[in-house]
């Protein structure tokens, strides 16, 4: 039997397509990641603004309760004191609870506004780590048909094209960009 000497460089493109696979797999998880999170957060901003929207409704409520009975009060003639009183408690009762729908939609307002600039974020994530995988999956169709053609040129512009890749992934880790 004739021992056939290994060929180092079809070694080193299988090794490399390998890694070039294996960070594929790793980014395809961020890249889920960050799209369910964007998907979630969407939903859950959604609800914010429900919410807020519903406090405005109630808020809205008391404040056309309030101008009625303010223009009630304008016309006294033949009202008893206690009714004018009356009438002057349930005001400030309808201003008190004004006040506090207008603190709670600010409250609610900010979370909403988190909450949207944190789908913001995991968006941008997703679509880096999405662009890195795109220049990933070429770079490895390049390696395969250098492995193929056994055309080193081939292999090395799939090896420039991972470096697209690095970009996009770390930009999507540090945002840099």
């Amino acid at each position: 039997m004739s021992e056939t000497k290994p060929d180092n460089w079809m070694s080193l493109v299988a090794l490399a397509t390998a890694i070039m696979a294996v960070f594929a797999a790793m980014t395809t998880l961020y890249l889920g990641k960050y799209s369910s999170r964007a998907i979630l957060n969407q939903g859950q901003e959604t609800n914010q603004w429900a919410y807020y929207q519903s406090k405005s409704i109630k808020s809205y409520i008391y404040e056309v309760q309030k101008q009625k009975l303010e223009l009630e009060m304008l016309q006294p003639a033949g009202k008893p004191k206690a009714v004018m009183d009356k009438y002057s408690k349930i005001i400030n009762d309808y201003d008190k609870q004004i006040k506090r729908y207008e603190v709670e939609k600010s409250e609610i307002k900010t979370q909403a506004e988190a909450i949207a600039k944190s789908k913001e974020d995991a968006q941008v994530r997703a679509g880096n780590f999405g662009y890195g995988l795109i220049f990933l999956q070429i770079a490895i169709m390049l390696s395969s048909i250098a492995a193929l053609t056994k055309k080193k040129p081939l292999f090395y512009l799939g090896v420039a094209t991972a470096s697209g890749w690095i970009f996009f992934f770390l930009d999507a880790i540090y945002l840099f960009y």
